[in-house]
């Protein structure tokens, strides 16, 4: 009876603990992109800091600064916007906390990009990102069916008509500038050039209308498109490209002539954070060459560790080097920081491309 009496006493004891455990265990809210936080990842990261529980919200450039903004850096204790997003967002809205360099592995960064971010984050002597992953927008084809796609322009040439995609943000309306023989990166300091630049722009992309068979969303839609053949050629993530590459060796990323536009997916912290080790833990931990496989395997990113594209599964590592050669890697256009009031002006052209009607 005693014996019985210990056992329920210690299994009382066990369950309380365990509910205490699981009420006191610390949450990481991470605000990012899809494959950036896979479950794979996610249950090897809780299983090494079993006191942090990370809770994912799926985003994107544009809704990170939005749900920031309305909160005032509230609600999340770790970003990843892309680097050009960053400066003009946190002068105009202070929604990030600078980073403690310190609690970073940054001697496992690429230096070049490394510096590249922070040269691009850095406001009164202080550092606000550091890179995780990195990429370019491009185009993907079907070689097979459209061998002649080599520019932003040719998604609209007449020959595919009803047979090509874009996204409608705002990498589109930059793409299109470069192959009407602009440099939209030269033109962010005159809003006025800007805008007639927009306006251009804006017609092309209305006239090329009956060309789009839908606009895309997300990397899961175009992949849908392109395997059934209703698409021939894209706008397109580099990553999304490789992804479809390992099932069809006759979709490829085709680097524009006017060259790839590159982007790096950065950590950030929300100003109004309340994980911040958490946080720090996080990031050191995805950085890891064995957490990097698995995250290169989810995105097809390449991660800004040295030797990032070593790390990539085979099959994207194979799809990165019939993309790029030397002088398409020497022509990438990198993303450059966004002005404030920029992208309001890029909405509305993008309000009106898609309100308007198919030629």
């Amino acid at each position: 009876m005693i014996l019985k009496k210990l056992i329920t006493a210690l299994v009382g004891a066990t369950a309380f603990l365990a509910i205490s455990s699981g009420a006191n265990a610390e949450t990481l809210r991470i605000l990012t992109w899809g494959g950036y936080a896979p479950d794979n990842v996610i249950q090897l990261f809780e299983k090494e800091y079993p006191d942090i529980k990370v809770e994912v919200t799926l985003s994107n450039n544009e809704e990170i600064i939005a749900k920031l903004r309305a909160t005032g850096g509230a609600g999340f204790d770790l970003a990843q916007p892309s680097h050009d997003r960053i400066y003009g967002a946190q002068q105009e809205y202070a929604i990030y906390k600078p980073l403690d360099l310190s609690k970073i592995n940054t001697s496992e960064m690429q230096e070049n990009l490394l510096e590249g971010v922070k040269a691009n984050t850095t406001i009164d002597g202080k550092v606000y990102a550091v890179p995780h992953q990195w990429g370019t927008s491009g185009l993907v084809v079907d070689i097979s069916k459209a061998p002649n796609v080599k520019g932003w322009g040719d998604l609209c040439d007449p020959e595919y008509k009803g047979r090509t995609s874009m996204r409608l943000k705002r990498t589109i309306l930059l793409g299109m500038a470069f192959s009407l023989g602009k440099d939209p990166f030269a033109l962010y300091a005159d809003k006025a050039a800007y805008q007639k630049m927009l306006d251009e722009v804006t017609e092309k992309l209305i006239a090329c209308k009956s060309n789009v068979k839908t606009y895309w969303n997300g990397g899961d839609d175009l992949s849908t498109l392109l395997l059934s053949g209703e698409v021939v050629a894209s706008e397109a993530w580099d990553s999304t490209a490789f992804k479809l590459y390992g099932q069809n060796k006759n979709l490829v990323y085709v680097p524009p002539a006017t060259g790839a536009l590159a982007w790096i997916d950065t950590f950030t912290i929300p100003r109004k954070g309340k994980a911040d080790d958490a946080a720090y833990k996080w990031i050191n931990f995805v950085m890891r060459p064995d957490i990097v496989k698995l995250m290169s395997d989810s995105t097809g990113a390449i991660s800004a560790v040295k030797g990032g594209v070593e790390l990539l599964p085979e099959d994207k590592k194979e799809a990165v080097k019939v993309a790029f050669d030397d002088k398409a890697l020497a022509n990438l256009k990198f993303f450059a920081n966004v002005p404030s009031g920029l992208e309001d002006m890029e909405g509305k052209a993008l309000e009106r491309i898609k309100a308007a009607t198919s030629n």
